[in-house]
């Protein structure tokens, strides 16, 4: 038998206990003795499809983050002014640009961007630009102008520290000037003049690759500055010009751009050299680029016709997560669509759907259910939150919508305040005096993204999800709350993270699923089971990103989940017949050591 020393030419380092893991780990695999586990450290590198810029243009440049993004200039069959800001979900219209135009180059953020340079003909050709404009996050000001007008020149920095290189004025040219928040001044020249040059990195450790520099054409030449001078870096492996970048000088991202034709090559930098990783599913040149080397953004671009389309590049670096589950002892009523609260070993299960709606409550101690006090209402598919002894249940279906809300404690169901919308389907987390309730099912039926707030009397109205979904679960609290899967429809594995007035994008689940269960917290929460069909999934989330688990001893959806992520209980739902099966998750908690790096 091949051995994996044969294989990979290393043997398996017996070590007993997990060595510290980085990046320099990846690939490694080792036998924790101590734990009796095999291990291994891998990297996941991939693209996958985000939403649609709402004007379909190239030539436009980029700056922010992959969840922050900002796009603006460009050209469709003229120039345009147009700024979109990317949510982590969706594009929506900023403030235009005073002067419209295409081949602009920028650098910073969402709030605080630069734009500088571009050519504002009305149609294709060489008029240059040598205005700078910042904008604050709603509307772009007037900066310093550029001491050499171009277009098609690389951007690094920030809108404080900004750095302009290369470009075209009536030839390729090799300039770069350092912008100080109001004024431009000579820096040192790149070794190779050229224009359609890909930049990232700051102003002290810029990264200027790829472009076309005549006579010589297409060039793979790679640069770094260190604030004064430029120097020779490790080339791309593609050649190619209009493509668009991201990163550090230490870790930068190329993609897209065109050799002799339109190219998704991707490749990543590490300071000295490029290795070239998964390409984006859309060739395109003259595309838009933003964020970092493991967390990138793509978007417009020119195939042969002008797109919309944008793509997100994520590289995680983790090792497997573990833990189990084990059988709990059943619920006394086999039910699906039911709510839960509690811990693992406090737990509480309430309402449901049998052959109707009930309002049975059961509550577990670690070993056994026993029956608590009945509901008022009888309802299915509500939501919940809080303890034990101090219990919440909202919303849901009798024969119709409701809004009802219930408080439990630990014996007893009284009457709260009503939800502000009657719904079913939706997500809860918090405790019953700060209470979350979001997204659901309205009559139509229609998804909602509403969120609403309890303050242990009545409910008030909070930020709307991204993403209007119902059978969305929830977990942490009402200031700290994450949202994760469900049904648009489609279903999704979409993720967003509440701070007590907004959701944004967080990492999307790895096998998206409705009707599921979840623990835990916004920084360390579990999901398991969902459908349909129904799954046995299990994952975790380290406040970035969702990475497998063990499954669940029984695949099934519409069940209820409480507790935490590393001690959690998951009970009834559906299969192909309603369940009273209980099942208890231990496993050690996902532990981030980087930003890209989760271990088990």
């Amino acid at each position: 038998m091949t051995t994996y020393n044969q294989l990979a030419g290393y043997r398996v380092n017996y070590l007993g206990s997990d060595p510290t893991l980085n990046t320099g780990n990846e690939g490694q695999v080792w036998y924790n003795s101590t734990s009796g586990t095999l291990k291994s450290l891998v990297q996941i590198k991939a693209w996958s499809a985000g939403s649609n810029m709402t004007t379909a243009r190239s030539l436009i440049a980029g700056c922010g983050t992959q969840t922050a993004g900002l796009g603006f200039g460009g050209f469709t069959t003229v120039n345009t002014n147009a700024t979109e800001e990317y949510s982590g979900y969706t594009w929506s219209n900023g403030g235009n640009l005073t002067t419209a135009r295409r081949k602009i180059a920028g650098c910073g953020t969402q709030t605080a961007g630069l734009g500088f340079g571009g050519s504002s003909n009305p149609a294709p050709g060489t008029a240059t630009v040598a205005a700078t404009e910042e904008y604050n996050g709603s509307t772009w000001g007037p900066g310093g102008n550029l001491g050499t007008a171009r277009y098609a020149s690389g951007g690094a920095g920030t809108q404080t520290a900004g750095l302009a290189f290369g470009g075209y004025t009536t030839t390729n040219v090799a300039n770069t000037e350092e912008y100080d928040g109001s004024a431009w001044t000579a820096g040192g020249n790149l070794a190779t003049a050229r224009y359609g040059v890909a930049g990232a990195g700051t102003q002290t450790a810029g990264l200027g690759f790829g472009g076309d520099s005549p006579p010589a054409g297409i060039i793979n030449a790679t640069e770094e500055y260190d604030g004064s001078a430029w120097t020779a870096g490790g080339s791309l492996n593609t050649a190619r010009s209009y493509l668009a970048g991201a990163g550090t000088q230490t870790a930068g991202l190329a993609f897209g751009g065109i050799t002799t034709a339109n190219t998704a090559t991707t490749e990543q930098y590490d300071g000295t050299s490029w290795n070239t990783v998964p390409s984006m599913a859309t060739a395109r040149r003259a595309l838009g680029g933003a964020g970092t080397a493991p967390a990138a953004l793509a978007f417009g671009g020119f195939t042969t016709t002008v797109v919309a389309n944008t793509e997100e590049f994520n590289s995680t670096i983790f090792s497997p997560a573990t833990g189990a589950w084990a059988s709990g002892g059943n619920m006394g009523t086999a039910r699906r669509n039911l709510s839960g609260a509690g811990t693992q070993t406090a737990g509480l299960a309430f309402g449901g759907f049998t052959t109707a709606g009930v309002n049975n409550t059961e509550e577990y101690n670690g070993t056994s259910w026993g029956p608590g006090g009945n509901m008022t209402t009888a309802r299915y598919a509500l939501a919940g939150a809080g303890t034990q002894t101090a219990g919440l249940g909202f919303g849901g279906y009798t024969t119709v919508n409701v809004n009802n809300t219930e408080e439990y404690d630990g014996s007893t169901w009284s009457p709260g305040g009503n939800l502000g919308t009657a719904r079913n389907a939706l997500g809860g987390c918090g405790i019953q005096t700060a209470g979350l309730g979001f997204g659901g099912i309205v009559p139509g039926p229609a998804r909602t993204a509403a969120t609403e707030e309890y303050d242990g009397s009545a409910w008030t109205a909070g930020g709307n999800l991204g993403t209007a979904r119902a059978g969305i679960e929830g977990a942490g609290t009402q200031t700290a709350a994450l949202g994760f899967g469900g049904s648009i429809p489609p279903i999704t594995g979409v993720t967003e993270e509440y701070d007590g007035s907004t959701w944004t994008a967080g990492g999307s689940l790895n096998t998206a699923r409705n009707s599921l269960a979840g623990s835990g917290t916004q920084t360390a929460a579990l999901a398991f089971g969902g459908g349909p069909p129904a799954t046995s999934a299990t994952e975790q989330y380290d406040g970035t990103s969702w990475i497998s688990a063990p499954p669940m001893g029984t695949a099934r959806y519409q069940l209820a989940g409480c507790g935490t992520q590393t001690s959690a209980l998951g009970f009834g739902g559906y299969t192909t017949v309603n369940v009273a099966n209980t099942e208890e998750w231990s496993g050690p908690q996902t532990t981030a050591t980087a930003s890209t790096l989760t271990t088990s």
